[in-house]
């Protein structure tokens, strides 16, 4: 028989932005056969039936005594979410947030300091470009440990910033680019007397104020004939020259800036105060002889590492392919006998070759961590060169960067619930989107709020953990437990109604 009870089979949570509730409703009235709809695939987080597309990530190498922390992806990919992901060792989600409508992406999640606090870091906007070459035109987003936006940070002028990097300082200041397209004559290399050149200029700006400190412009310092790509031809012809193409900032130990251009093939040491350009590594004009083996092209990420040496992404790969494989790679600067000399690389086991994107990076305890770019593939590295971890995001998206990063994060919305009925009992899916502290969960269930005398534990088993309640209870709650087994924070109470 037909009952004409209605149960409701929902989620009642706080979203971070905006508080939005879910709730599945289902009806136990039949209906004939043939006016029922083709049944819906089931969510794939039933507390969070809103991440429906979150892609999946994929760990083919599990983790062998890694660096601690969590993995920071933005993915990308023609369809589904967009938004900054973090993921634990076995590719489950940690924490995500969508980034708004329409067409704005999110690129370059990671954690840093501001205030002498942690801070998670990431740009939000829109790109665009020729030539296949991404130029952003956006802003830079920093949150706390409550996933609370601390500010937004802006370029100076009337340019918007690109998404390429974003660094904090240890004044509090950051360092990011700005690609701003300049009129300028191109008739010497072959182009437009009327043409235009994308400038690569470097802005650090006061986080608190606003007020811009420092700026600098590649076309004062570094001339086109340094560049390796091929002017816009054609209709495209009077699109924007990007000449440089810069893709990394940073700060070396003496405190001057650090920076790599794709398109010049060269990284460079500029001066913090004057901008004069101290060296150049690579390229048509480098500074330095370079030992072959510690030569680069197409690169991404240079960074100063702790012992003095330093390390780039290097492509290999871009308008043209130099190397069969992208590698990380380590190398040495003598300032006095102007040498750069190898020291060592780290390739994929599967050969990868990033023709854009990536990044690479020194871990604390030594080790190494590698976003592949293009390649939708990130590996950590031991301190002598083996594979600890793999993983990659669906093979149709991509991830700008990756990092491995520790981080505590503590929302200040309520955990997620979501409930469904199965052979008279209630299946109880918990969730709490950003929650680093979670090791247990807890269900209480009863016949009103007040009174969830029922009880069932169970450990956290990822992004979402699922519990089963006996009978068919009035209501249900979850409790968040640390490892302690101290209640965190309690979910809304959902009636089961009948």
């Amino acid at each position: 028989m037909t009952s004409r009870r209605t149960v409701l089979l929902g989620a009642v949570l706080t979203a971070a932005a905006g508080g939005a509730g879910y709730a599945i409703g289902h009806s136990e009235r039949a209906e004939p056969a043939a006016a029922r709809a083709p049944a819906a695939p089931p969510p794939k987080y039933r507390s969070r039936p809103d991440l429906r597309t979150l892609p999946d990530v994929t760990i083919t190498t599990p983790a062998n005594a890694t660096a601690p922390g969590f993995i920071l992806l933005t993915p990308a990919s023609g369809t589904g979410l967009w938004g900054p992901l973090m993921v634990d060792d076995k590719g489950s989600p940690v924490w995500f947030r969508k980034v708004p409508d329409p067409a704005t992406v999110a690129i370059d999640l990671k954690v840093q300091q501001y205030r002498n606090r942690p801070v998670l870091t990431w740009w939000e906007g829109t790109i665009g470009g020729t030539g296949g070459q991404g130029v952003g035109q956006g802003e830079f987003v920093v949150v706390d440990t409550a996933y609370r936006e601390i500010t937004r940070v802006r370029a100076a002028g009337t340019e918007q910033a690109d998404q390429h990097d974003f660094v904090i300082t240890p004044r509090d200041t950051a360092l990011f680019w700005v690609y701003d397209p300049v009129p300028y004559d191109l008739s010497a290399l072959g182009g437009p007397k009327d043409g235009v050149l994308h400038d690569g200029v470097i802005q650090e700006i006061d986080i608190r104020t606003g007020r811009r400190l420092f700026e600098w412009r590649a076309r004062e310092h570094v001339s086109l004939d340094e560049s390796y790509a091929p002017l816009p031809q054609g209709e495209s012809a009077h699109l924007p020259y990007d000449y440089f193409h810069a893709n990394s900032v940073g700060l070396d130990a003496d405190g001057h800036i650090l920076a790599s251009a794709r398109h010049t093939w060269t990284t460079y040491k500029i001066h913090r105060d004057t901008g004069e350009v101290i060296w150049r590594i690579g390229g048509k004009k480098s500074s330095f002889a370079v030992e072959e083996r510690a030569r680069f092209s197409w690169q991404h990420d240079f960074r100063r590492r702790r012992d003095g040496s330093y390390s780039v992404f290097d492509n290999g790969a871009g308008v043209t392919k130099e190397r069969e494989q992208s590698r990380g790679l380590v190398f040495k600067v003598d300032e006095q006998a102007r040498r750069v000399s190898f020291v060592r690389e780290f390739l994929h086991p599967r050969k990868l070759s990033a023709p854009t994107q990536g990044n690479f990076r020194e871990l604390a305890d030594g080790g190494s961590f590698i976003g592949w770019g293009q390649m939708p593939y990130f590996t950590e590295y031991a301190p002598d060169g083996t594979v600890r971890l793999d993983g990659h995001l669906p093979l149709d998206n991509q991830s700008y960067r990756a990092y491995r990063a520790e981080w505590t994060g503590i929302p200040l919305d309520q955990p997620a619930l979501g409930l469904r009925v199965d052979g008279g009992n209630v299946v109880v899916s918990a969730s709490w989107n950003g929650s680093t502290r979670v090791a247990k969960w807890r269900a209480r269930a009863g016949g009103r709020p007040g009174a969830l005398n029922q009880t069932v534990r169970a450990p956290r088993t990822g992004f979402e953990t699922t519990l089963t309640v006996p009978g068919t209870p009035e209501y249900v709650v979850v409790d968040a437990l640390d490892a302690a087994g101290k209640v965190l924070r309690t979910s809304s109470a959902v009636p089961v109604r009948v």
